[in-house]
């Protein structure tokens, strides 16, 4: 595997190389001197006993070899074949998600609540990393699940989620309290709530921009997230039989409100028309998250400089050496 470089300005040096490849030809090309002589006889015997002329530019490469490796080691090579991951403390988010009878409509499918319990859970399965707590709310609000790392169990208790396990209603600004008291002390670099709700605050003994205040006082960036069609959409009731008959009914969700919410907190307000529209909100706020943690991967890095600096230092010595002993009597 080819290795990284750190300096790489330095291979700017190895122009040296054919400088000094060009110097020696010259200087083998100009040391021709002339000797008249009766006879080569006794030339022949000694060139003939030995085969050290024929390696005279031995030395010459070693010393090229050398310096190139030289040269290489100030580049600083590195080893990048393992990959090390460091993440930061995770993100702490708990969901808000609204259960009242209204959650039942028939404008997503195959109903509100089932929509948003699928794409929660699609959510968590993309955050492995992050400690995520399930807030419930209706008429009143109570904590289905603190934060956990633990997302199967998290995920168990929002399969067990339905409409009616509280009294009925739409208690905006008790959803929110709950979550913020979820997240109260939490020591995580970012504390998030995404609120979902398809109605108007209209329970509950805390008023959202209470709640909204006491989110913004703990750093906690809320994403609120209205879900309804526009319009009319089939809202659930029941008859005189106690069957559940539909109905159309205008769809009022205080927007003004959940996005004075995601303003005060640093958040986003978002509609969801439909299930794919909340799809894509859910992937919107991960990549938003994902982007404000500094989760980082970095190659870890192996200096591999000594080997070719030991091995050029190596050359040089050795080319050297035999200048001096072994080749001392060859032109």
């Amino acid at each position: 595997m080819i290795p990284d470089f750190a300096n790489k300005e330095y291979f700017f040096l190895l122009l040296v190389i054919p400088v000094m490849l060009y110097w020696y030809w010259r200087k083998r090309n100009n040391s021709h001197a002339e000797l008249q002589i009766s006879s080569i006889e006794g030339f022949e015997t000694t060139s003939s006993a030995s085969i050290l002329p024929k390696l005279r530019h031995t030395l010459f490469v070693l010393r090229i070899v050398g310096i190139s490796s030289l040269i290489i080691a100030m580049a600083r090579p590195q080893s990048s074949t393992s990959w090390q991951e460091v993440k930061t403390e995770g993100i702490d988010i708990v969901l808000a998600l609204d259960i009242s009878g209204s959650m039942m409509a028939k404008d997503f499918k195959p109903d509100r609540l089932s929509a948003a319990k699928e794409n929660a859970m699609n959510f968590i399965e993309e955050r492995p990393n992050d400690r995520i707590g399930l807030v419930i709310f209706s008429g009143e609000s109570f904590t289905q699940c603190p934060l956990t790392t633990d997302h199967s169990v998290l995920k168990n208790l929002f399969a067990d989620i339905k409409s009616g396990m509280i009294k009925d209603g739409t208690a905006i600004g008790m959803g929110l309290g709950t979550a913020v008291n979820r997240l109260r002390g939490s020591e995580a670099k970012s504390k998030v709530i995404i609120l979902l709700t398809d109605g108007v605050n209209n329970s509950g003994d805390l008023s959202p921009m209470t709640a909204a205040k006491l989110a913004q006082g703990e750093n906690i960036r809320v994403y609120t997230i209205g879900v309804g069609t526009i319009g009319q959409a089939p809202f659930p009731y029941q008859d005189m039989f106690g069957n559940i008959q539909y109905q159309m009914v205008d769809v009022k969700i205080d927007e003004d409100l959940m996005k004075s919410i995601a303003d005060m907190t640093g958040g986003k307000y978002f509609r969801a028309t439909d299930e794919n529209k909340l799809k894509d909100i859910y992937k919107e706020i991960d990549q938003l998250e994902k982007s404000k943690i500094n989760s980082t991967e970095f190659r870890k890095h192996t200096e591999l400089f000594f080997w070719y600096a030991f091995f050029g230092i190596l050359l040089i010595v050795l080319e050297m050496a035999l200048r001096y002993t072994l080749f001392r009597s060859v032109p």
